[in-house]
């Protein structure tokens, strides 16, 4: 029996017919209407998809596991976004309050020519249209915070305790001015407590997604896509090239024919594998691992969190009776055959509350009940 937990939310954006629906599709299974129309996804479509890893199989076996469950990463296929968005125009407030909720955005930009598919604005510019959606949420961003300004100006007129907080949003507005995304701008974490409860959409991670034709594969690169790796080089974003088409044909397969059918196109893995990997990356996160009888479980924490941190995880009581985490490598854990083996050889460590979690650690939690 395999189960899945829902760890984060990853928003798929960009201009109307670039490839969303179609990659959405490919992703979840979960079929969203795909037309060569703008706004063919009005409500966002919701799916959630496994971030398959082959060490929480091999752990199964070895622990004789009824179930497994993997990391997930919740997609949100929203509404196509174009010029004048934050202004409210086409679906833009509908698009704005959408991608305010997720944890990261992943843009879809069109990187092939069709004569079947109308691209929104004439011809294929990805750089241009990677522009267009991003001054949308520089604007929206910046909307946001003269709002917020005005108002913690008049509190901060007699009353210093707000000081930090219009100096704050005084900073984010000059770097918004020059159109520039929040999350390149160099934060204090006291700031970025300051800047919580606005939920910005420049400040949240951004990964590029070229959307290109199966003529692109396996080197995955056209002139296209190294105009955008370029772009996302210089404000520190990930780009994740996928053939959108390609990945909803891989979707439609048996799963016992798809390992078959990657590696006829000269592929590893599957540009979804890529695109949860890299979200994860984004994100800061890692996964520990436990394993038993009962399960073989991925569990998803921030990379630095402590292993009292990550007992809370699984339980708020094991992180408050929080004793000791035995812990073994997973590359230890297979070596020598299992838990017993490993702690026969060495290999495992008996840690305190404090100890930095590394991604891929199997641990038995020890805790008072």
């Amino acid at each position: 029996m395999v189960v899945v937990m829902v760890n984060l939310a990853c928003g798929i954006v960009g201009l109307p017919n670039v490839g969303k629906s179609t990659l959405f599709n490919a992703l979840t299974a979960n079929h969203a209407p795909a037309s060569n129309y703008p706004f063919c996804t009005i409500d966002p479509n919701i799916g959630i998809v496994e971030l398959y890893d082959a060490r929480l199989d091999r752990l199964a076996e070895l622990s004789h596991s009824k179930q497994i469950l993997y990391a997930t990463t919740q997609f949100i296929d929203i509404a196509g976004l174009v010029s004048g968005a934050s202004h409210g125009e086409g679906l833009g407030n509908k698009f704005l309050g959408n991608i305010r909720d997720v944890d990261a955005i992943a843009q879809v930009v069109r990187c092939f020519d069709s004569d079947d598919v109308v691209h929104v604005s004439g011809e294929v510019n990805p750089i241009r249209d990677i522009e267009v959606v991003n001054l949308e949420l520089i604007l929206a961003d910046l909307q946001t915070i003269i709002n917020a300004l005005a108002k913690v100006h008049k509190q901060a007129k007699g009353h210093k305790e707000f000081l930090p907080q219009e100096q704050c949003l005084q900073k984010v507005k000059e770097h918004l001015d020059a159109e520039l995304p929040v999350r390149s701008l160099e934060l204090t974490n006291p700031e970025k407590e300051i800047l919580k409860p606005y939920r910005l959409l420049t400040e949240k991670g951004m990964l590029y997604v070229p959307n290109i034709n199966e003529s692109a594969l396996p080197e995955m690169k056209n002139h296209w896509v190294q105009e955008i790796y370029d772009y996302a080089e210089k404000e520190g974003s990930g780009v994740v090239p996928i053939s959108a088409e390609v990945e909803e044909e891989i979707s439609e397969l048996d799963p016992s024919d798809r390992k078959a059918f990657l590696q006829d196109l000269g592929l590893e893995e599957s540009g979804l594998q890529r695109l949860i990997r890299e979200s994860f990356q984004l994100l800061g996160l890692i996964t520990f691992l436990t394993t038993g009888e009962k399960e073989t479980r991925a569990w998803t924490i921030k990379r630095g969190a402590t292993a009292a941190e990550a007992a809370g995880k699984i339980h708020t009581d094991i992180e408050k009776g929080f004793i000791r985490a035995e812990v073994i490598a997973y590359d230890d854990m297979i070596a020598y055959h299992g838990r017993v083996g490993a702690r026969e050889a060495g290999k495992m460590r008996s840690e305190g509350r404090d100890y930095i979690v590394q991604d891929g650690d199997v641990i038995l939690f020890h805790h008072h009940a």
